[in-house]
């Protein structure tokens, strides 16, 4: 089968594989599966594993189901299914009507179990979970069998049965495989495959008081959907033989093969769901689509597209080994998407007032600037120009070193898309030093920031109406940590590694007078300043409208950490 990906790379290993299999005819179709488990929100880690297994069906006509891994009811919520669903879609896959859910079989796994007893390779177990541990082994002991380990298979029939009729506590039973207490692999040490859990389930209620674990379901359902490829994370290597085992056990008609690749790291964040729900459940974020998270609804709200993270996981690539890939790498993913989408607009964040002495007093002017500078088919918008203007405070210097090209006595500069202006005075508070307005000059025959008699002018700065201008709130987003990585030393909580500087929250910052015309959603580049979105959730706060910064311009953390 031809691979369609246009960018005439080599393979990675996956796709060879895939490549080799439809070509000496093992398969004539590849199949796939996305299989989450309902228990979060999809974080930047499984966008990768989506773009996998998605991306290769497309790639080779083949079809990715999206599977539901619903067997641990007690941390399961529809709200956590409805989530991922749109997110996979958001990032641009469709599974049409190849939508399953591990509860699908529950019926056919319970049966699977019956016939693994029937066959002397199950029993049911009533070690406690400290004894278990015990029995267990090291890795470089043994383990120990257990007691009940040679029970009949009729007495574990029997005790399987009551387990499924909910007539033992939680804890008190377990079903595990009988494969090798000695095995090197502490997988194949016996393994549970089914524990009593009295917990209500979102789809099949309270019918079952036993749910199957992981590794069991998991190669069973690959199966029983007819999987060819089954591609895993590095950390599943080890249970590659128990899911060959289960299969070969049971004499199955379909032997999917499972591959796995490396899990993406990331700097500056972490992956581990469980970590995630700590810092939703602690109120360190505000919720799982909080902008700072690389949840991928937090990347959607502060502006991520998917067209970004669907070529950062390209860019990235599949391989064999871990590695951690720097958050740079994103970040210039979404630059490089926005750079070509984003049109411009002008805000000011830190303002400072100035007042243009010779510019007439109600005069409303209006100035032409481009929608995108690179693209004229964007087209042009009207800003108000008035007497009074604001500018960003780190734009004006008392005493400007020799090479500052922005505004200080003395100089000159260019107000983008409007005029010349040239320092006349400032006012300050006396007490606390800080400057209140700024008095400047314009050159009238400057219109679009040119000089008449061709003096060069090096500072261009941005600016916005004083009277037109409207008041919003932004959120100026950072990396959600202050290190490369949090769990780097165990002697210290990751908790203590968050990036205090991670959220500010500017609400003096004035804007264009078009940016009220965005739809929630929407991303624009302020001149200078970054790529931003309205917040697509609350986009407006205390009747002003709220944007979230997306990313800087350039990477600033390069130059600090």
């Amino acid at each position: 089968m031809e691979n369609t990906d246009t960018d005439k790379r080599p393979l990675d290993f996956i796709r060879q594989i895939i490549t080799d299999d439809l070509n000496s005819g093992k398969h004539k179709q590849s199949i796939t599966r996305f299989p989450p488990e309902p228990n979060g929100f999809l974080h930047i880690g499984h966008a990768k594993s989506i773009c996998l297994n998605f991306g290769v069906a497309g790639e080779f006509n083949g079809i990715c189901h999206l599977r539901f891994d619903d067997t641990n009811p007690s941390k399961e919520d529809v709200t956590y299914v409805e989530s991922i669903q749109k997110d996979v879609k958001w990032l641009g896959f469709d599974w049409g009507e190849q939508i399953f859910f591990a509860s699908d079989y529950f019926d056919k796994l319970y049966d699977f179990a019956v016939q693994l007893i029937e066959s002397g390779h199950a029993f049911v177990c009533q070690l406690t979970p400290e004894q278990m541990r015990e029995y267990r082994g090291t890795l470089t002991e043994p383990g120990k069998e257990s007691p009940y380990r040679n029970r009949s298979v009729q007495e574990n029939l029997a005790l399987f049965q009551r387990m499924k009729n909910g007539d033992f506590p939680e804890g008190s039973h377990v079903l595990r495989a009988k494969i090798d207490m000695g095995s090197p692999n502490l997988n194949m040490r016996d393994p549970v495959i089914y524990r009593i859990l009295k917990a209500h389930h979102h789809r099949t209620g309270d019918k079952w008081q036993i749910y199957p674990m992981y590794d069991y379901t998991h190669c069973l359902s690959d199966m029983l959907e007819g999987i060819t490829h089954s591609l895993c994370t590095l950390e599943f290597q080890d249970h590659r033989p128990l899911y060959d085992w289960v299969l070969d056990t049971l004499k199955t008609p379909c032997h999917p093969k499972q591959i796995e690749f490396a899990r993406l790291n990331l700097t500056y964040t972490v992956m581990s769901k469980r970590k995630l729900l700590q810092m939703v459940e602690g109120n360190y974020v505000d919720g799982w689509d909080d902008p700072r998270m690389l949840t991928i609804s937090g990347l959607r709200r502060r502006g991520y597209t998917p067209a970004s993270i669907r070529n950062f996981c390209k860019t990235i690539g599949i391989g064999k080994s871990d590695s951690r890939i720097s958050m740079g790498v994103l970040e210039n993913e979404i630059r490089n998407d926005l750079n070509v989408k984003a049109e411009r607009r002008m805000c000011v964040l830190d303002p400072v007032k100035v007042i243009i002495d010779n510019f007439p007093d109600d005069r409303i002017e209006e100035v032409t600037g481009k929608n995108h500078p690179q693209d004229p088919d964007r087209g042009e918008r009207s800003l108000p120009f008035t007497k009074e203007l604001f500018i960003e405070r780190d734009d004006f210097m008392e005493d400007p070193p020799k090479k500052y090209h922005r505004l200080g006595p003395g100089r000159e500069v260019r107000l983008r898309y409007g005029y010349l202006i040239q320092y006349a005075s400032h006012v300050k508070d006396e007490q606390t030093g800080e400057i209140l307005e700024i008095h400047c000059t314009y050159d009238p025959e400057s219109k679009g920031g040119t000089a008449p008699d061709g003096r060069k002018v090096k500072g261009t700065i941005h600016w916005v109406s004083a009277v037109k201008g409207v008041p919003v709130t932004v959120n100026m987003y950072d990396r959600l940590f202050k290190v490369e990585d949090p769990e780097e030393d165990k002697d210290i909580d990751f908790l203590e590694q968050l990036n205090p500087q991670s959220r500010i929250v500017l609400t003096q910052a004035i804007a264009e007078p078009a940016l009220v015309l965005l739809q929630p959603g929407e991303s624009v580049q302020f001149e200078r300043q970054g790529y931003f979105c309205l917040d697509p959730v609350q986009p407006k706060k205390d009747n002003k409208f709220v944007f979230n910064r997306t990313v800087t311009l350039r990477d600033s953390w390069e130059k600090t950490s």
